[in-house]
Formats: C-alpha cells, structure tokens, sequence
C-alpha cells in the first residue's frame, strides 16, 4: 500500500550559488561519500531527501545525514537509511521506498514512493 509520494524539483546552478555562498551546507545535507560528487548529482540527492520528507509527510525524526543516495551495481538510485532516520521510517510501518532521478537542462528532479503495510 502506497504511504505516500513526494516530489522535489532542485535548480542546479541555483543550488551551486547556494553551496558556493554557504560551504557548510554540505556537511549540513550530505554524508561524507555524497560531499565529493559534482553539482549536478548533489542537485538530484538534495531533491531525492526532500522529496522523501513530502512522502513522510514531514521531517520529525528525519536528519539529513541519515540519508544517503546510493546507487545499485545497476545504477539504479536508492536510499541509504541510518540513525534514527531509519528508525522513524520503520516506526511508520514503511518497507520500502522506491526513488528516481533525473538531471537535464539545469534541474534536478527526485520522485519517491513510500509503501508499508496498511
């Protein structure tokens, strides 16, 4: 049963200023393997962890480094949980959460689906 969907859609040279005028951001939003990726993928993993708060319905007991976007052997994304992330997503009866995401002519865009039991 689908829990709920959310949607995020990120301008890339927009969230590059941001970053730029603001280093700390990105030890504030990203885990340490995600810190090293070119602005266009932290464009899209930025909107993937917004996109996953709309699905939650809100962000109580959800921290951004306790999210990380990883990629199958595939190359398909997914979300990486931890902390207590992890452990609200679960508390909720969620399991399991499909991610897509997409970056073209300056935007990024993340759609996620959350589904658990009814």
């Amino acid at each position: 049963m689908i829990i709920g969907i959310g949607v995020d859609l990120v301008d890339i040279p927009r969230f590059e200023r941001s970053i730029e005028r603001t280093p700390r951001l990105m030890t504030r939003l990203f885990t340490a393997s995600e810190q090293g990726l070119k602005p266009h993928s932290l464009a899209a993993r930025y909107a993937a962890k917004e996109a996953l708060i709309k699905a939650l319905g809100g962000s109580d007991g959800v921290h951004w480094t306790d999210i990380e976007v990883a990629s199958e052997p595939s190359g398909r994304p997914v979300f990486a949980l931890s902390g207590e992330t992890a452990t609200t997503i679960a508390a909720r009866g969620i399991t399991a959460v499909h991610l897509s995401l997409s970056h073209d002519a300056g935007l990024a865009t993340a759609y996620v689906i959350a589904e658990g039991r009814a």
